[in-house]
């Protein structure tokens, strides 16, 4: 569905400057913008994101990933077609690159976005999630159900790489409750190599919604012989902690995918080493997400667990109030 966008500048000549993501694309008319899904039509720029639905599922919480917002809750996740980053390892690229979408001949659902919040109220899930695509690329359509979601007690997560623009992050309170955000590396090269973007945007982003109290949960996947150095971990380990300790380091093991398929999966070794790394920093909390160890919770204090993971499943709950049973000790997160 067609749907004239946010956040552009109309120009000389029938262009636009596009402000929703870091690109800031300089989009002429009848073009489209990095993303592929913002169209410079006769001088107005319109989003092709806006209710249509690639994607819609439910997902408990700690898929996202997200361990310290409301543990072992439901998350009604929705993703429309688009990305701003063309990442050679992307598990999702079947829907985030909206040319190989078109290209597999992929069809998008209509659904407006007061049926977006009932089927998520139906589902009996206690947030909406804006994952598997970029969320930033259908801001319009996020925005819009983020704003109904709060009037009905839902809360909002943005599961995203985290190039968006601080006008479009100025404009996400109160309706954005939390965030992972993806900090591919700590290299502003391998940003642009592989992602085709830039680093600096993201650790911005990290900062901004910090400070703004979005609860923020960072993502880190590790490809062999790209940012598995020592160096590189410590360097994004120390960022997280000089911003906030409390904010949960997520490490990932890559799997070989997409264009990365000759490429060799992340050894054990190097995920057991990051992990030690970010506690070395200083991280309160610090996991391993998709290797089947390394995601139970800890309190930071007494060291006692108190959250027992398997997958994605809870086996084992040791919080009240937001405080460790054994210390009383506060743990960071939000609906602990």
């Amino acid at each position: 569905m067609l749907k004239e966008a946010l956040l552009y500048k109309k120009l000389a000549e029938n262009k636009v400057s596009c402000f929703l993501c870091s690109h800031r694309c300089l989009v002429s008319e009848g073009k489209f913008g990095i993303c592929n899904v913002r169209e410079n039509k006769d001088g107005v720029l319109y989003t092709h994101a806006y209710g249509d639905l690639i994607a819609q599922n439910i997902d408990p919480i700690e898929k996202k990933p997200l361990y310290h917002f409301f543990p072992g809750s439901r998350s009604f996740s929705i993703a429309a077609i688009g990305c701003n980053f063309q990442c050679g390892f992307c598990q999702n690229w079947q829907i985030s690159q909206a040319k190989e979408a078109e290209g597999l001949g992929l069809q998008s659902q209509e659904v407006k976005p007061e049926d977006v919040v009932k089927q998520a109220k139906r589902s009996a899930s206690t947030s909406i999630s804006y994952t598997y695509t970029e969320p930033t690329i259908f801001f319009e359509y996020a925005f819009e159900i983020g704003q109904l979601a709060k009037k009905e007690g839902l809360y909002n997560v943005f599961v995203t790489n985290g190039y968006m623009t601080d006008e479009m992050i100025q404009m996400t309170p109160p309706y954005l409750d939390a965030a992972n955000i993806d900090l591919k590396s700590f290299n502003d090269d391998y940003y642009r190599k592989i992602c085709k973007g830039k680093l600096a945007p993201v650790l911005k982003s990290i900062e901004r919604m910090k400070k703004l109290n979005i609860w923020i949960e960072v993502t880190t996947l590790v490809l062999p012989g790209q940012n598995d150095s020592e160096e590189e971990l410590r360097k994004i380990a120390n960022f997280l902690a000089g911003v906030d300790p409390s904010i949960p380091w997520h490490i990932s093991r890559f799997y070989p995918q997409y264009k990365m398929e000759d490429a060799e999966s992340t050894p054990m070794k190097a995920l057991n080493r990051a992990y030690e790394i970010g506690k070395e920093a200083g991280l309160r909390y610090v996991y391993l997400d998709n290797v089947g160890q390394g995601n139970n919770t800890y309190c930071h204090q007494c060291n006692s667990l108190l959250i027992e993971r398997l997958g994605y499943s809870i086996k084992e709950y040791k919080i009240k109030e937001g405080r460790c049973l054994h210390c009383r000790g506060p743990i960071d997160g939000v609906g602990l």
